[in-house]
C-alpha cells in the first residue's frame, strides 16, 4: 500500500532554535531540524541527547508507593520471608523477572520466579499463581508487566496472607488492586517524570530504589541494563527520555559483556561479533525470548536469562530457537488463512476494522497474526482463538487511533482485557464475539479520522545528495539508538535521475541496486531499493524520480560507504 508523504515544516520559533543549534554545534542545519523536531531546543538538552548519562535517571522515590514497596521488600528480606518473582510470559514479562530475581538472589536465598502457563492461566495474575504462593510459603509476591487490573485476584491473596507489590505499566482502571504498593507511573495519581517505561524498566526503578535504600553501589546495577534494553526494543515503548538512557546503556552491555543466557541466544541469531542494534533485538533476539511462551512454557526462558551454566544456556538458546522456527510456520499459515477469509468476505471491504475468529487457530501466535493483518489492511484488528473455554485473543491498531479506548467501550462483553494505545489483548465468552464484532467497528468507525485509514510516511527532511557527507553520517549515527519517539530520519530527495549504473537484482529481479544522481552534485548516491523492480524500466529512461529513504553505513571488502535504504519511489511532478 502507498503511503502519503507528510513534509515536516518548523515553526518560526522552531526554526529560530534550528539556526541557534546549528550555530552552536557546529552542524548542518538538517542536523539542527532533526533536533528540533525532537523537542531538542537548547545547547545543554542536545548534549544530554547525544551523551547520555546515567546519573540524568530520575529518583525513583518520585514514583507513587515506592517507599512502600522498598519497606516491604527490605522486611521480607531481613525476616527471611519466601519472595516470589512472578511476570508475564512476553519478552518484556520474563525479562523482567529475570532482572529482579538476578538482582534479589544477591541478597537472599528464600527468592523464585514464577511465569504462569499462557494456555492453562491466561495473562496476569492468576488463581492458581496465588494458590501456589500461599501452598508454598511465600509471603511476598512481586508482579513485573502484569497485575494492575487484579483487584479481586489480589483480595484473594490478601485473604490467604500472601502479600504483592505491583510493578507494571499497562493502563489501570480507576480502582487499583489493594496490594502493600502498585507501582506503575499511568497511575493517575503519580508524579513520576517519565510515564513510558517498560514493565521490566518499572523493575529496574524497584531495584534501584532498593539499592538507594541500602547504599548499595549503582555499579552494581548496570551489568542488568543488559535485560532493560531487551524489553524497551521488544515492547516497542517510546525510547525516549528514561528510556533513551537507559537503551543506551543497555545497548552498551549487551554488545561488551552481556548476560550467559542473552549471549547464548546472540550466537544462535547469528549476531556474535557483530554490533547489535534495537533492530537486531527487535528482529532477532526478541522473537527467539518470545517462542517458548507462545509454544510452550516461558520458564524455561528465565531459566536461561538467569543461567551461569554456558553449556545449559546453550542447549536452552538451540531448543527456542527451533521453537521460533516453528512459531513462524505457524503465523504464516494462519496469516494466510486470515487473509483468505477477509477476502472471500465481502463485508471487510467496507469496515472500518478487522475480527476474525477461528477456533482452531494457536493462541500463541494470534498477536503475530494481529500485527501482519493491520499492517496489510491499515485497519484496527483483532485475531481470536478458542482456548479454555473464551474466545481468546490480540487486537493491534494503526498510528494514531487508540486501540484500548476501543475495546474499552466493549467492556461489558469482555471477561478480561489490558493492554496500550497500540495493542492489547482480551478474552470474551464465544457467544459474544458477533457482537463484539459490531460494536467494535462501530466504534472505530466513528473515531478514527481519515488520516489514520491511509498509510503516512513522516519525512524528517528534504535533502540533496550533496550534504550526505561523512561528517554528516557521523552525528547522524550518534542519533541513535532509534526507535518509537526517535526514529531513524527519513530523507525525500526530489529530482533525482540514474547516474548510469542502476539494476536490477534478486533471484527474481525483485529488487533495485539504486546509482542516483541529483543536481547539487556531481558524485552519484548509491541504494538499495527491496521489491521496487517494477521501478526500474523508469528510472533506465532517465526519468527523474523523487525518493524516500533512511541512511545507513555498508560495509563491504574492507570499503565503507553511505547508502540508501529506500523506502517509497515517486514519479518526479514537473515544475
Amino acid at each position: 500500500m502507498t503511503s502519503k508523504w507528510i513534509f515536516t515544516n518548523l515553526t518560526d520559533e522552531q526554526q529560530q532554535c534550528q539556526e541557534n543549534l546549528a550555530q552552536k554545534l557546529s552542524v548542518d542545519p538538517i542536523l539542527a531540524k532533526l533536533l528540533v523536531q525532537r523537542g531538542i531546543t537548547s545547547f545543554e538538552e542536545a548534549r544530554l541527547f547525544f551523551r547520555p548519562t546515567l546519573t540524568s535517571l530520575h529518583d525513583p522515590f518520585l514514583m507513587a508507593d515506592m517507599e512502600k514497596a522498598v519497606d516491604r521488600l527490605n522486611r521480607a528480606i531481613g525476616h527471611k520471608e519466601k519472595i516470589l518473582v512472578y511476570g508475564d510470559y512476553d519478552v518484556d514479562g520474563t525479562t523482567a523477572v529475570a532482572l529482579v530475581y538476578k538482582f534479589l538472589q544477591r541478597y537472599t536465598s528464600n527468592v523464585a520466579y514464577y511465569i504462569p502457563d499462557r494456555y492453562t492461566e491466561g495473562y496476569g495474575i492468576s488463581m492458581k499463581g496465588i494458590d501456589f504462593a500461599a501452598e508454598n510459603g511465600y509471603q511476598l509476591v512481586i508482579t513485573l508487566d502484569c497485575g494492575i487490573k487484579a483487584v479481586e485476584k489480589v483480595n484473594y491473596a490478601n485473604s490467604l496472607g500472601v502479600d504483592f507489590i505491583i510493578c507494571d505499566h499497562h493502563n489501570p482502571d480507576e480502582k487499583l488492586p489493594n496490594a502493600v504498593a502498585v507501582l506503575d507511573s499511568k497511575r493517575a495519581d503519580c508524579n513520576y517524570p517519565y510515564k513510558h517505561l517498560s514493565g521490566c524498566g518499572v523493575g529496574f526503578k524497584l531495584i534501584q530504589a532498593f539499592a538507594i535504600s541500602n547504599d548499595i553501589p549503582f555499579s552494581e546495577l548496570i551489568p542488568l541494563l543488559d535485560l532493560v534494553a531487551v524489553s524497551i526494543a521488544s515492547d516497542i515503548v517510546p525510547i525516549t527520555g528514561e528510556n533513551r538512557t537507559l537503551m543506551y546503556f543497555g545497548l552498551k552491555q549487551l554488545n561488551t559483556s552481556p548476560s550467559i543466557g542473552l549471549q547464548s541466544i546472540i550466537e544462535v541469531s547469528d549476531l556474535k561479533g557483530k554490533e547489535i542494534t534495537v533492530s537486531d533485538i527487535v528482529f532477532k533476539l526478541g522473537p527467539r525470548i518470545n517462542a517458548s511462551g507462545r509454544l510452550r512454557t516461558a520458564t524455561e526462558v528465565v531459566d536461561l536469562l538467569v543461567s551461569k551454566d554456558t553449556c545449559f544456556a546453550r542447549e536452552k538458546s538451540d531448543s527456542i530457537n527451533e521453537l521460533n522456527n516453528d512459531r513462524k510456520d505457524l503465523d504464516k499459515n494462519i496469516t494466510e488463512e486470515a487473509i483468505s477469509y477477509i477476502k472471500n468476505n465481502v463485508n471487510y471491504e467496507s469496515r472500518k476494522s478487522i475480527v476474525v475468529y477461528n477456533t482452531d487457530w494457536h493462541k500463541g501466535v494470534v498477536g503475530i497474526v494481529a500485527s501482519r493483518l493491520s499492517e496489510e489492511y491499515y485497519k484496527p484488528t483483532v485475531v481470536l482463538t478458542l482456548s479454555n473455554g473464551l474466545a481468546t485473543g490480540s487486537a493491534r491498531s494503526v498510528p494514531g487511533f487508540d486501540l484500548y479506548a476501543a475495546i474499552d467501550s466493549c467492556r461489558d462483553l469482555l471477561d478480561n482485557f489490558g493492554g496500550h494505545l497500540y495493542a492489547a489483548g482480551l478474552s470474551m465468552k464465544a457467544e459474544n464475539v458477533e457482537e463484539f464484532s459490531k460494536r467494535f467497528e462501530k466504534y472505530v468507525a466513528e473515531n478514527i479520522l481519515p488520516e489514520q485509514q491511509t498509510p503516512q510516511t513522516d519525512i524528517d527532511a528534504v535533502i540533496d545528495f550533496s550534504s550526505i557527507t561523512p561528517k554528516f553520517m557521523r552525528i547522524l549515527k550518534q542519533f541513535a539508538p532509534f526507535g518509537p519517539g526517535n526514529m531513524k530520519p527519513i530523507f525525500v530527495t526530489k529530482n533525482t535521475i540514474d547516474a548510469g549504473s542502476s539494476r536490477l537484482v534478486g533471484k527474481e529481479q525483485e529488487h533495485l541496486k539504486l546509482d542516483l544522481r541529483d543536481c547539487s552534485c556531481s558524485a552519484a548516491m548509491g541504494g538499495i531499493a527491496f521489491k521496487m523492480g517494477h521501478f526500474f524500466d523508469t528510472i533506465k529512461s532517465k526519468n527523474p524520480i523523487d525518493v524516500c529513504y533512511t541512511l545507513e553505513e555498508n560495509f563491504f571488502a574492507g570499503n565503507t560507504t553511505i547508502q540508501m535504504m529506500v523506502r517509497e519511489i515517486q514519479t518526479s511532478e514537473k515544475e
